[in-house]
């Protein structure tokens, strides 16, 4: 090859490196490339169709709209079977869709009041509902089977014992509309004197005024997208649902358009977790993390250890997303850069012994026996040490059984290893220890109070994806979960005041 066509061909490969380069340089957040497909709530159409827009510039995802009402939308996705997500304006939708068995998991967005709607200035003077009722004023409400708002609009007026005149009313001098945005635009074209809108549609309409009334405080909406079963690529989906709620990327829009965003979770396309666990959970969570991980497109580096460990490395400056405990009594001293510490799971604890139990073990104090080598937790790295320390003390047994123990570790698995290998005669584990060697040694049931550990989940105050957390909580609720505890022995705990 010359000189000069050896140059073109360098110069075509190494443009073609960089376009290459380019390419893999934008985040690949859908791997199929296929258009996601959300139902979404008429009322929520600008903010909406701003985010659309702005995530297919950023990652090249397409993202195709139905608008309705959310009543509407429930019952097109019940007949389609078909979609990824649905955005609905009032939450309860997403309840009965959930109830429908249609979705899984879902995310709030932003909160939602009641309003009257009037032309500029506000001619007629309307100042509460009652005055809807005069007989003077054309009115639109919306259809309470097609819109949300027309849902709590029924509701609303039920409660305050007006909904058959009020709907008597409309039906005789005004108009049932299928979406909010009906009734604004009604109002604004002067078509009817006022409706019943949520606030921030109103706030979209310069020509309007919206009034206020105390009886709506306690119809707030939060509006919610929710993650259809139908969903072909969930973690595309979920990750869309993530930007569309993130407080860095969706919400600020959704606040641009006057509505009011609940708190949300930072954007990252692969957000990165740190989950502190004791080793005693080990076996219960590792594939309910693993499915987690995948379904949500996320990373989480689990650190498994006896508590007293991760407690000290909490304190020393060390701040995992999560810390899942293997007692509760390992929250004392961390607890405050936590949330409220949640009850998952319980085990016993248990005195492991070689098969057969050659050595007649059959209570703590037997484990002063002369001649025995025992093994324990150590009591400033382990919950179970510490537990098992306190229940020789109460025993009045600690300096006796402890000129036995030949070895302290930090975990209990440790010392299921050296027991079925021969090098201990016994040691005092928890039953979620004993799942896999049930055939290769023999357990004692221990009598005495505090031979049980809780197990507690708890979210830090400082992470960037409480939100987030709170589905890894409600996966760890789940009934697959609660199955994956009861084989690997423990007690599944249900969720305070269920």
């Amino acid at each position: 090859m010359n000189r000069p066509l050896k140059l073109i061909v360098s110069t075509l490969l190494l443009l073609g490196g960089l376009g290459a380069l380019l390419v893999v340089q934008r985040p690949t957040v859908n791997d199929s490339g296929a258009a996601l497909m959300m139902y979404c709530a008429a009322g929520m159409t600008k903010p909406v169709e701003e985010i659309v827009a702005q995530y297919k510039a950023e990652y090249g995802v397409e993202v195709q709209l139905q608008f309705g009402g959310s009543g509407t939308l429930l019952s097109n996705i019940e007949v389609a079977q078909q979609g990824d997500l649905f955005l609905a304006a009032d939450a309860t939708y997403i309840d009965i869709a959930r109830e429908k068995e249609l979705l899984d998991e879902s995310m709030e967005i932003a909160r939602l009041r009641p309003v009257l709607v009037v032309a500029k200035g506000n001619p007629h003077q309307v100042k509460s509902p009652q005055d809807l009722l005069s007989g003077a004023l054309r009115i639109s409400l919306a259809n309470p089977d097609a819109a949300s708002v027309g849902k709590v609009t029924k509701d609303l007026f039920t409660k305050l014992g007006m909904w058959e005149k009020i709907s008597a009313v409309t039906t005789e001098k005004g108009v049932f509309k299928p979406t909010v945005n009906d009734i604004a635009n009604d109002v604004k074209i002067g078509a009817v004197d006022v409706g019943l809108v949520w606030d921030a549609v109103a706030a979209q309409y310069p020509d309007l005024d919206a009034v206020n009334f105390p009886e709506a405080d306690a119809f707030v909406q939060k509006t919610t997208v929710g993650i259809l079963k139908t969903a072909k690529q969930p973690t595309a989906v979920l990750r869309f649902a993530r930007y569309l709620t993130a407080r860095d990327k969706g919400l600020p829009i959704f606040e641009k358009h006057h509505f009011p965003p609940v708190d949300g979770d930072a954007w990252a396309v692969t957000p990165e977790v740190l989950y502190y666990s004791g080793g005693v959970n080990r076996v219960a969570i590792e594939k309910t993390l693993k499915a987690f991980q995948e379904r949500e497109g996320v990373a989480i580096t689990t650190v498994y250890n006896g508590c007293g460990i991760l407690v000290g490395q909490i304190k020393t400056g060390e701040q995992p997303d999560v810390y899942h405990t293997c007692d509760a009594s390992f929250m004392a001293g961390v607890e405050e850069r936590f949330t409220k510490a949640d009850p998952i799971s319980r085990t016993a604890i248990l005195i492991a012994v070689q098969k057969g139990n050659p050595k007649g073990i059959h209570e703590l104090a037997d484990l002063a026996k002369e001649g025995l080598q025992v093994g324990l937790c150590n009591e400033k790295e382990s919950t179970l040490g510490a537990l098992t320390v306190k229940m020789l003390q109460d025993l009045g047994i600690h300096d006796a059984v402890f000129k036995n123990v030949v070895v302290t570790t930090p975990t209990a698995d440790l010392l299921v290893s050296q027991l079925t290998v021969g090098k201990l005669d016994a040691a005092v584990i928890y039953r979620a220890n004993t799942t896999y060697v049930m055939d290769r040694i023999d357990i004692l049931e221990i009598k005495t109070p505090g031979a049980m550990a809780t197990q507690t989940y708890a979210v830090s105050n400082q992470t960037d994806y409480p939100k987030l957390l709170e589905r890894l909580h409600f996966a760890i609720r789940s009934a697959e979960s609660q199955s994956l505890f009861g084989n690997a022995g423990f007690e599944y705990l249900p969720p305070a005041g269920s």
